[in-house]
């Protein structure tokens, strides 16, 4: 199921479905373009999916494409012939992406009336591709995203900071393209596919502000732990002392046309027709997932074990229950983008978390087991995508010695899912479309029926 997950968010399948040449027309995203006025057509952008989208283009262009440059995370690499592919550090943004978005903004300032530039994201791109503003350091952004994302900050709140400590997001791209025309085609990381969250939106329009990004870091309670001069630019901005992000109505985004090539639900999606094809009796709960991962982990393990018992799932507000079948197996599968608030020294993610605030409800219990995998084969700072837990986990853990809740509070959950040998490993997948969950139940005494709630639910 997650093999056909990761196939339905293959980066390079979701480029040439995006963009194809069609005599001396190109048309990217259902624009049509004229190559015979065009001068030169560029490819930039940044990403754990850039290099592939950018060989995808390549295959599509041939020698009509002038060329590019394209940041990846370190290990993400994928030969190109005419795209320049450099690599940077991801979650945590170092000196090579910092000369990653000086090479994008020199590319784009090239780029003029006449020209076509595509512009290739995916998830990560926020880190990858940095260009601190005038008077803040790579230290200072680093610190900043470091002290948000132990605070366990979603996506959207990390990015409005990063936004306002940027010469490229924000739709700042967009106005160093101009006067060129430009298109963006963007694999979604980002629940409900905002075109200003996905990689910072670097060619949109924003809707977020300099107060924005101060409230985000007062909420959090890191503001008076945040660098000086990076609170110093925010508060600065927030006084009219620096030029906002561009706005939704600047003349620059006439020029430039975006859109979300592959998301989420086409992976879940493709994961359940998996599920039915293996005989399961199927159903996609939610497409957007949020909250604490262990929380989350141990309301999905909750409603499994409703299944296998023959309980009505928890959390059916309007008091549906699920009808009797004949024990035919049942696969649940959701997706979404957790959040883990650190609180210890250890190694893990919030696909692990999950598996591990799953395995605590599930404890004991036969015929039931949960997956939760990152689509990019990435959980937290690990070389995990996530892992699987069963009703015997803390049993097994037990008896090698660990301590699940010790596990937990330390944010440890690598280490003890490796022990079990239960960690999902998948590599670099070169897609990035948020996480998947996958349950199974074996033999339940209840199936599901389609439920006004969840969208897709069979």
């Amino acid at each position: 199921m997650l093999s056909a997950a990761l196939e339905a968010a293959d980066a390079g399948g979701a480029v040439r479905r995006a963009l194809a040449r069609e005599g001396g027309r190109l048309v990217a995203a259902g624009e049509a373009f004229d190559l015979d006025a065009l001068r030169h057509v560029w490819v930039t952008g940044g990403g754990k999916a850039a290099a592939a989208m950018a060989a995808a283009v390549e295959e599509v262009l041939g020698d009509r494409l002038g060329g590019g440059v394209v940041a990846v995370k370190y290990g993400h690499v994928v030969p190109t012939r005419r795209v320049r592919v450099l690599e940077a550090g991801h979650p945590h943004p170092d000196a090579a992406g910092v000369a990653a978005g000086e090479a994008v903004i020199r590319l784009a300032q090239q780029a003029g009336a006449g020209d076509l530039v595509l512009v290739l994201l995916s998830g990560g791109g926020s880190a990858l591709l940095t260009a601190p503003a005038p008077g803040v350091t790579l230290e200072d952004k680093r610190a900043v995203t470091d002290l948000l994302l132990r605070a366990g900050a979603p996506i959207g709140e990390l990015n409005a900071v990063r936004k306002h400590l940027s010469r490229l997001k924000g739709g700042w791209l967009a106005r160093h393209l101009a006067p060129a025309r430009s298109v963006t085609l963007a694999l979604s990381d980002v629940l409900g596919n905002p075109l200003d969250v996905i990689a910072s939106g670097p060619t949109v329009p924003d809707p977020t502000t300099f107060a924005d990004a101060l409230e985000v870091l007062s909420r959090r309670g890191v503001l008076e732990r945040a660098p000086s001069r990076a609170r110093a630019y925010l508060e600065d901005g927030r006084a009219g002392r620096h030029p906002e992000t561009p706005k939704p109505g600047d003349p620059v985004f006439a020029l430039a046309r975006a859109a979300v090539i592959a998301d989420l639900r086409q992976a879940v999606e493709a994961a359940a027709r998996q599920a039915r094809e293996l005989g399961y009796l199927t159903s996609v709960l939610s497409v957007a997932v949020e909250g604490e991962a262990r929380e989350a982990g141990r309301a999905f393990g909750r409603l499994l074990r409703a299944v296998r018992e023959g309980r009505a799932p928890p959390g059916d507000r309007e008091g549906r229950r699920w009808a009797c079948t004949e024990g035919r197996p049942v696969c649940l599968l959701q997706g979404g983008e957790t959040t883990v608030t650190v609180r210890g020294p250890g190694r893990g993610g919030r696909n692990q978390e999950f598996a591990l605030g799953a395995a605590l409800e599930l404890d004991g219990l036969p015929g039931v087991l949960v997956l939760a995998a990152g689509t990019d084969g990435t959980d937290g700072p690990t070389d995990a995508a996530g892992a699987v837990a069963d009703g015997t986990t803390l049993a097994r853990a037990r008896a090698r010695g660990l301590d699940p809740l010790a596990a937990l509070e330390r944010n440890d959950a690598y280490p003890f899912f490796e022990a079990l040998g239960d960690l999902v490993v998948t590599g670099p997948t070169l897609t990035n479309v948020n996480d998947l969950m996958v349950g199974l139940v074996e033999r339940p005494t209840l199936t599901i029926e389609k439920h006004d709630r969840y969208p897709g639910g069979q």
